[in-house]
């Protein structure tokens, strides 16, 4: 019995959803162009593949019908990152976010932006 296709994205596909996220709509070749230049010089077929899975899963949506095809994001990146933290909160922290923010604590000390970030947070939370 075949496994069903999980919903969430591997290492790989999260890496092609950052090229569309941040570049826009694209095609697989400019996609691959990306990678190769960010160091990640993978096979055509390898990047087609997984866009082709990337839009089976709902995250990606060809957006012409002559070739070359393009594609385009449509899950956000906030939609996507949100739902990867409400997971790992959930799998590896049983829940609490308490102690992820522990965690990350104990992990480095906090930057004076990262502190003026979560200041910033905080006190519009409050408000």
């Amino acid at each position: 019995m075949a496994r069903p296709k999980a919903s969430e994205l591997t290492e790989r596909e999260l890496e092609v959803m950052h090229l569309f996220w941040n570049r826009g709509e694209q095609t697989v070749a400019a996609a691959r162009d990306d990678l190769a230049a960010q160091g990640r010089d993978l096979a055509y077929t390898t990047v087609a593949t997984l866009t082709r899975i990337l839009v089976e899963k709902g995250f990606l949506e060809q957006v012409n019908e002559e070739l070359p095809f393009r594609f385009r994001a449509i899950r956000t990146f906030e939609d996507v990152s949100g739902n990867l933290v409400t997971e790992l909160v959930r799998r590896v922290f049983g829940g609490s976010r308490e102690q992820l923010l522990v965690r990350l604590m104990e992990q480095r000390k906090l930057t004076s932006k990262e502190r003026a970030v979560l200041e910033k947070i905080l006190s519009e939370k409050q408000k």
